[in-house]
């Protein structure tokens, strides 16, 4: 078990640049087009054990990150931050209700005007039918 979590912890440049990738929804062609180069360079990329601080700053920027985020990048780092940013960001359920509610009060309002408009509308045809009818009497 503890191999496991060692393995996790001190992962090689290469397969950092990997876990960060995906985790940003790329492919390797993604990452590729960014830095201009092929697939296969992308690929070799990751399974290299050391890579130069010049060449992991310039996948770091292609990536979106800082070269020391994921220089240090540990999967326990992305958990713990995103545990923390959920807990102390203030978002509940309540709060995503009443937004939620909030957005869709537009909604209700340009519904109910529609249905007056309607409304208008049918008293208008039902009134022009009754005046086709009294003529044909």
């Amino acid at each position: 078990m503890s191999e496991i979590f060692t393995n996790k912890t001190n992962l090689s440049r290469g397969r950092k640049i990997e876990r960060v990738r995906k985790l940003r929804g790329w492919t390797q062609s993604d990452l590729a087009e960014k830095l201009g180069v092929s697939k296969q360079a992308i690929s070799k990329l990751e399974q290299a054990e050391n890579i130069g601080d010049e060449k992991l700053n310039d996948v770091a920027k292609a990536l979106g990150v800082t070269f020391e985020g994921l220089r240090d990048f540990t999967e326990e780092k992305v958990l713990y931050n995103t545990n923390n940013f959920y807990e102390n960001c203030g978002v509940t359920a309540s709060n995503i209700v009443a937004n939620v509610e909030t957005i869709n009060n537009p909604l209700k309002e340009t519904i109910e005007m529609f249905e007056r408009q309607l409304e208008a509308a049918r008293k208008d045809l039902l009134e022009i039918v009754k005046n086709k009818i009294n003529r044909n009497d």
